[in-house]
């Protein structure tokens, strides 16, 4: 039996290891921070937007495009937050972007849907990037311009993953337990957002306001939870514009911020897409109006093609009650009026040239698209030369008699 005396004797030490318990066990359910559960998700949010901010202003922006200019503040805030919360190497990611930009859609693009697969890029896009991580030729060849200080090269590019582990740290110490699911939050959001959906789905699926010479997409008009890089294909038409949004209903929450950091100095924005500028229409396309077409040719094209639709309506009822197309046969004809003349192959060729035998307007629509591109195209023709190409072009297009290509040439002439 134990005595009176020793049960008196354990009593404090019974207590103090009770009260440790408690201490440890409220620790790992509370953190230092003692958030609740829908607390601790709002503040992951928030730690995974600052590390999407990142990504689409310091590395995507200002490093891999020369959008624009950062103060030493924020360019450092970024880098460190990167290597905290991604282990990401700036030289790494600026070059492999450079890379899928120059061969945009070729077996050499490391992350093309088009030549990888939707799946392959969509599941495995953080795989494919650290796979061309490796490639030497790749970061000497697009690496160029990035940071080489002390920091860079003794902490960040050697030590890329310890970041991640101090990061996993905190985050318990901060939130307990629930801070290993902050944690692998913050690994997999980058993965999974821009490896994942931007570089998959962002040439797969989604609305174009230009056609840019590859597949790339919006995917939505809103870019807020990805900090703009929703609007990839505003992107890949404008590359070295730190401004993703282009229309009135677009919203990028990344310029948000960038113009903020102007207003108080800590950016500078060196360039964003031209905005057309329109006066009365002239009687005859001058030199003014050339480089006016030829700076906004992307605008240009966009506008033909709704001019295109507008054409394809005034027609469709001819040939689906006389000419007797079947649906499917128009429905896909209809898409390819809208594509670029030169991605066309053979059968699409093939097939517009059937279309065309029952209908002349949409004929003339697509030969004159054809034409109005060489106006911007590499050649040996002057400038006088390109001008009198335009005026000649406008001259045949009012004279079409059909309405939509009128009206286009007509709006052709205000540019200014």
């Amino acid at each position: 039996m134990v005595s009176v005396g020793e049960r008196i004797a354990s009593g404090p030490s019974q207590l103090r290891s009770k009260t440790l318990l408690n201490a440890v066990l409220d620790f790992l359910n509370t953190g230092l921070t003692n958030l609740s559960a829908w607390q601790t998700v709002a503040v992951t949010l928030v730690l995974t937007h600052i590390t999407i901010a990142s990504v689409t202003i310091y590395l995507h922006r200002h490093q891999a495009h020369r959008a624009l200019e950062l103060h030493a503040i924020p360019s450092h805030f970024f880098r460190f937050w990167l290597w905290l919360t991604t282990g990401q190497v700036t030289k790494e990611w600026a070059a492999i972007h450079r890379k899928h930009h120059a061969k945009c859609e070729t077996e050499e693009d490391p992350h093309s849907p088009v030549t990888r697969g939707i799946k392959k890029v969509l599941l495995e896009g953080a795989e494919l990037y650290r796979a061309e991580s490796k490639n030497k030729e790749t970061l000497e060849k697009y690496g160029h311009g990035t940071p080489d200080d002390w920091i860079e090269r003794n902490l960040y590019t050697k030590y890329s993953w310890q970041g991640v582990a101090v990061m996993l740290i905190l985050d318990v110490l901060l939130f307990g337990a629930k801070g290993v699911t902050v944690w692998a939050v913050q690994m997999l959001w980058i993965p999974i957002t821009a490896a994942g959906i931007i570089n998959g789905i962002g040439h797969f699926w989604g609305y174009r306001n230009y056609d840019c010479a590859d597949a790339a997409t919006n995917i939505v008009p809103w870019g807020i939870l990805i900090g703009g890089e929703e609007l990839h294909n505003n992107h890949h038409t404008y590359a070295t514009s730190a401004k993703l949004s282009n229309k009135w209903y677009e919203f990028d929450i990344g310029w948000g911020y960038i113009r903020a950091m102007e207003i108080v100095g800590l950016a500078k924005v060196k360039k964003v897409a031209p905005k057309p500028t329109f006066a009365e229409a002239k009687s005859v396309p001058d030199l003014s109006t050339l480089q006016s077409v030829i700076a906004n040719r992307y605008d240009v094209m966009a506008k033909y093609a709704k001019s295109v639709k507008l054409a394809w309506h005034d027609e469709v009822e001819h040939l689906k009650e006389k000419a007797k197309l079947e649906s499917r046969f128009l429905k896909s004809s209809r898409k390819l009026l809208q594509r670029e003349p030169a991605k066309l192959e053979k059968p699409h060729h093939e097939q517009l040239s059937e279309l065309f035998q029952h209908s002349k307007a949409l004929e003339t629509m697509h030969h004159m698209r054809v034409e109005l591109s060489v106006m911007w195209e590499r050649s040996t023709l002057t400038r006088d030369q390109l001008l009198h190409k335009l005026q000649d072009w406008c001259a045949r297009a009012e004279a079409s008699g059909i309405k939509s290509l009128q009206e286009f040439s007509l709006r052709l002439r205000t540019y200014a």
